[in-house]
């Protein structure tokens, strides 16, 4: 068997002690973040599930009690008219367009007054809305429309469904006058979980949201292939015994899930419902981000023992130099040369070469540091310290590819103090220096995180501003909160100044493509600025057209 070189040897060493590291802790992330991942992503989604049951209890408490408070006004058995009634009650159906008919009965269970006079004169005695309201509160679960499937407006055609909602009210002696009753429109659920799932799905996929009905979990809200059906998971089990959890577990449809669910009530008290809710995510989408660090641990594995192994081979060839040189020269002894061996050819020797290599890397390294600081030193304004024309033109080349990627605009301001001459003239340039650098840290304090600012000579700037999306209103804002803020004093050690700015603005791509006629459209601009009074601010395609 053929030995290995040395630098071979250590090359491959290196190789395999990279990749055995990478697949041990491949597989140790990996375990570890899946657990970490389903316990917090398992609270993410029972936190979503509480939220959801919390949003459609506080809404129904808010109907709930409002015709609770309709019941316990004494005029509105006595008293009053049934034309004022229905009047009253159709105010508050355009309050709350979620109750589809609010109406008034008598003690018998007959409708005497309602919204839009449906159902008036019907005997509502055997109805759960009447007769369960004769003694106390009653709030009914989600059920479909019977009387008034015909008599509502329905533009959507889909199936009418409510929930009831009646109280009965007294008479000042005591005796039973009737109830108040309202039919809910369940359509108002719907908002709910969009609004609960609108900021989730902004950073997760594939979430849905059930509401079951208690007592027999027949699904009430969810997707369509679910309405109406009973739904026999753990889930739903486990949801009645505590008020929040999450849970591991496979649905119907034979795929797995993780599931978050809350049962019985929350902070708002009603009386009848106890809605489960349930939020689903499938285990293959909650846990990508698992597999996928899996992944790159792996990738970044093989990589590095790629690199590593190279790495290995130039060290070891960087340390066997010396044995080589003595091999050579023995060799050439041999042959009748003169030995001249190097000194120091023991353990010094390579510690020195170690050295030696350390030495270099650190020389490299500082000559390193120093090209990226005189770089630095070449793209920065000396006076204010911000960039200067050389990292302007950089800039923009990088910003207009970055809004010709995305299809947005990139906003060209050109900047001019008003009144800087007169002051440097009258407080001495020492004085106007400080007065530059003032004016930029006040720029660079005002501008978005994502701009960028320049000072290509005198006491002029240019500002590049994303604008895509944000429309003019938002660029001419942020050119007004600049102006107003140069327009404050400042103070230096010479005295108190008192400038202006004048702005010009040409966008990328609406006006040019080219940079430096981009800077002269907005320099344009500028210019009309000065001429109209100063201290304001002119968008080129505003004279572009005259």
């Amino acid at each position: 068997m053929k030995s290995l070189s040395l630098r071979n040897y250590w090359g491959l060493i290196f190789a395999v002690f990279i990749l055995l590291f990478a697949a041990v802790l491949s597989v140790l992330v990996s375990e570890v973040s899946t657990k970490r991942l389903e316990e917090e992503r398992g609270n993410a989604l029972s936190s979503a599930a509480f939220q959801m049951k919390d949003r459609l209890d506080q809404y129904m408490w808010g109907r709930y009690s409002e015709i609770k408070t309709f019941g316990e006004i004494e005029e509105l058995a006595l008293t009053t008219s049934i034309e004022e009634k229905r009047a009253t009650l159709e105010m508050l159906q355009d309050q709350v367009p979620a109750f589809s008919w609010i109406g008034i009965t008598d003690s018998a269970g007959v409708v005497t007054a309602s919204t839009n006079e449906l159902l008036e004169g019907m005997d509502l005695s055997d109805r759960p809305v009447y007769s369960e309201a004769r003694q106390a509160d009653y709030v009914g679960d989600v059920h479909e429309a019977l009387l008034l499937a015909d008599l509502l407006p329905n533009p959507g055609g889909h199936e009418l469904e409510f929930v009831d909602i009646s109280v009965p009210f007294f008479y000042s002696d005591g005796s039973f006058g009737g109830v108040v009753a309202a039919h809910l429109s369940w359509d108002w659920a719907q908002e709910v979980m969009q609004f609960v799932l609108r900021p989730l799905n902004r950073s997760e996929n594939e979430l849905e949201v059930f509401v079951l009905s208690p007592g027999d979990n027949r699904v009430i809200l969810g997707p369509e292939q679910f309405l109406g059906k009973p739904l026999p998971i753990d889930s739903y089990t486990l949801s009645q015994g505590k008020r929040a959890g999450w849970v591991l577990e496979q649905w119907p449809d034979g795929n797995s899930y993780l599931t978050g669910f809350t049962g019985g009530r929350t902070n708002w008290e009603y009386p009848g419902l106890e809605w489960t809710v349930l939020v689903r995510q499938p285990e293959e989408t909650a846990f990508a981000a698992a597999r996928d660090l899996s992944r790159i641990i792996m990738l970044s594995g093989l990589a590095s023992a790629v690199l590593f192994a190279l790495a290995g081979w130039l060290v070891a060839g960087r340390i066997s130099r010396p044995l080589n040189e003595i091999s050579n020269k023995a060799k050439a002894f041999r042959k009748g040369s003169q030995l001249v061996l190097p000194k120091n050819t023991g353990v010094r020797e390579i510690e020195d070469l170690s050295n030696s290599l350390e030495s270099l890397v650190m020389t490299l390294g500082t000559t390193e540091s120093d090209l990226v600081r005189m770089q630095d030193l070449a793209q920065r304004d000396p006076l204010t310290g911000l960039p200067n024309r050389i990292a302007l033109e950089e800039a923009a080349d990088r910003m207009m590819k970055q809004a010709r990627t995305t299809d947005g605009k990139l906003a060209f301001f050109y900047l001019d103090l008003d009144g800087f001459k007169k002051a440097n003239d009258s407080l001495g340039h020492l004085a106007g220096d400080h007065v530059l650098q003032k004016v930029a840290e006040r720029l660079t304090a005002e501008l978005p995180e994502e701009a960028f600012i320049s000072r290509i000579g005198g006491d002029e700037f240019v500002l590049l501003f994303p604008c895509g999306g944000l429309g003019e209103s938002s660029t001419r804002k942020l050119a007004q909160r600049l102006i107003d803020r140069l327009s404050k004093p400042i103070t230096v050690e010479a005295g108190r100044v008192q400038l202006g700015c004048s702005i010009g603005i040409a966008i990328y791509p609406d006006n040019a493509e080219n940079l430096y006629t981009l800077l002269s459209y907005a320099d344009a601009a500028l210019y009309v600025s000065k001429e109209n009074g100063k201290s304001q601010t002119t968008f080129y395609r505003d004279i572009a057209s005259e």
